[in-house]
C-alpha cells in the first residue's frame, strides 16, 4: 500500500501538474489528508520544484464556521485571500488540490449562508478562477478517502474497512497497481486526444439526448467549438491533466441553444449537501424549472447565484462502460461520478474554441460562451442513453447508442 501511495503521489506530480524544475507548487489539502500532502510535496521536490507552499483547511472547523459564525462574515472575504492566489497564479505556480470531502459536511446548514459565502468567495476570486479555467497555469484536482466520505460510500462496513475499500477503488480508478501509472496515463492522454479530434472533425451543430428516464434534450454547439480530452497545455507551455481520474471528452455549448428536459442519473454532492433526482427544464438555453426529491433548496440557491448559473457551460461525453462505471460504486463525489457517466455543467464555460487565442473574451461571449461565478457538474448518463449529432451539412450521426460511443 505504501508503494501505491508513492506511485499515486508521483502520478499527480509528474502527469497531473507536470511539475517542472524551478517551478513553485501550491498544494491545497484538508488536515485529514496532511500525510498524503507530504508525499506529494516530496515528489514535487524530486521533480525539481523551487518551493512547495501548502494551504491546509479543517473540515470540522469549516462546518463549525458555517453553523456558528456571525452572519455578516458570509458576505466578506479578507483582502489577503485573492492576493494570495493572484501572486501564485502570476508566478505560473502549479496548483495541486487534494480533496477528501464529506459529501454531507454542511447538512443542516442554512442554505442562505452557503449561498452568500459562495457569492462573496467566487466574486473575490473570479480573476483567479478565470485564469485557472483558461489554463494560464497547470492545475489538478485529485482525491483521497476521508472516514466520513468512506462511510457514505460503504455504510455497512466499519470505518477502517470503509476507508480501505475506498482507497482500493480510488487507486483502481487512477490505474495505480496496473504497472507504471505515469506511462499508463501518458498513453491514455494520447488515446483520448485522438478521440476528441475525431469529434472535432464532424463539426456538429447540435446534439440530441434521449433515454428512458425521460431525458429529451437538444444542445446547440457554437461556431468554432473545440472538443477537448484530458491532456491540456498551460500558458507556461507544459502539458497537464486537470482531473485524475478522468474519462471525459468535453465541449462548451451555445448558452442560448439548449431546449427540453434532462434528468440526473446520480445524486449530486453540492456544497456539502446531497441533491437527489434532479430534473431540469430548459427554454432558450435557460433553466426555467428545477426539481429534486431532496436538496432542492440548495440547488435553487446555486442556480440563483447569478444570471449565468441558469445556463449550461459544459457538455461531457463518458461511455457507460468506462472503468469507473464498471466498478458499480456510487462515490458521492463529482470527481469520480462524473467519470462514470455523461454529464453536463451549469454555469461558467471553459473557453475552448479553435481560435480562442485570437479572440477577445467579449467575442467569445458573443459567440455563446457562458460566464458565471459557478461551475457545477451533474451526471445524466444511463445504460440506454442515445445521443445523435447533426452536422453542418444536416447529416444525422449516431454519437452514442446504449450508453456508449457509436462513432
Amino acid at each position: 500500500m505504501q508503494q501505491h501511495l508513492q506511485d499515486y503521489a508521483r502520478l499527480i506530480v509528474e502527469v497531473g501538474a507536470n511539475v517542472q524544475s524551478g517551478q513553485t507548487v501550491l498544494v491545497s489539502a484538508s488536515t485529514d489528508s496532511a500525510y498524503f500532502a507530504r508525499l506529494v510535496a516530496e515528489k514535487a521536490y524530486d521533480a525539481g520544484a523551487r518551493e512547495v507552499v501548502t494551504r491546509f483547511y479543517d473540515e470540522n472547523l469549516r462546518r463549525m464556521h458555517f453553523l456558528r459564525a456571525d452572519s455578516a462574515v458570509f458576505d466578506e472575504v479578507a483582502r489577503w485571500v485573492p492576493e494570495f492566489y493572484k501572486e501564485y497564479a502570476e508566478r505560473g505556480a502549479a496548483l495541486i488540490s487534494i480533496s477528501a470531502s464529506d459529501p454531507e459536511l454542511l447538512l443542516g446548514v442554512d442554505p442562505d449562508r452557503i449561498q452568500r459565502n459562495n457569492i462573496s468567495t467566487s466574486t473575490a476570486l473570479k480573476g483567479f478562477y478565470d485564469k485557472q479555467m483558461a489554463n494560464e497555469f497547470p492545475w489538478i484536482i485529485a482525491a483521497i478517502p476521508s472516514e466520513a466520505w468512506a462511510k457514505k460510500v460503504f455504510p455497512d462496513l466499519s470505518a477502517s474497512e470503509a476507508v480501505e475499500r475506498l482507497w482500493e477503488a480510488i487507486l483502481a480508478a487512477v490505474h495505480v497497481g496496473d504497472g507504471d501509472p505515469v506511462a499508463i496515463w501518458r498513453e491514455k492522454v494520447a488515446t483520448m486526444a485522438a478521440r476528441a479530434e475525431m469529434l472535432n472533425e464532424y463539426r456538429f451543430t447540435k446534439l440530441h439526448y434521449q433515454n428512458s428516464l425521460g431525458t429529451d434534450l437538444t444542445l446547440t454547439l457554437p461556431e468554432e467549438h473545440q472538443w477537448v480530452a484530458c491532456g491540456e497545455k498551460a500558458a507556461t507551455g507544459q502539458p497537464f491533466v486537470a482531473n485524475i481520474p478522468t474519462e471525459e471528452i468535453f465541449v462548451l455549448p451555445n448558452k442560448w441553444g439548449t431546449e427540453g428536459v434532462v434528468y440526473a442519473s446520480m445524486p449530486l454532492s453540492l456544497n456539502g449537501n446531497l441533491v437527489e433526482d434532479i430534473r431540469l427544464t430548459f427554454a432558450g438555453g435557460k433553466i426555467v424549472k428545477a426539481e429534486a426529491s431532496r436538496g432542492l433548496e440548495h440547488l435553487e440557491k446555486e442556480l440563483d447565484i447569478d444570471e449565468g448559473a441558469r445556463y449550461l457551460g459544459e457538455i461531457a461525453l463518458v461511455p457507460h462502460q468506462s472503468p469507473i462505471s464498471e466498478m458499480g460504486i456510487l462515490f458521492y463525489n463529482t470527481l469520480f461520478d462524473e467519470n462514470a457517466s455523461c454529464h453536463l455543467a451549469f454555469g461558467k464555460a471553459y473557453p475552448k474554441f479553435r481560435d480562442s487565442d485570437e479572440r477577445t473574451e467579449q467575442e467569445l461571449l458573443d459567440r455563446g460562451m457562458n460566464d458565471s461565478l459557478v461551475h457545477v457538474d451533474f451526471m445524466i448518463g444511463t445504460p440506454d442513453l442515445s445521443i445523435t449529432g447533426t452536422t453542418e451539412d444536416g447529416r444525422k450521426i449516431p454519437v452514442f447508442r446504449d450508453g456508449n460511443f457509436a462513432l
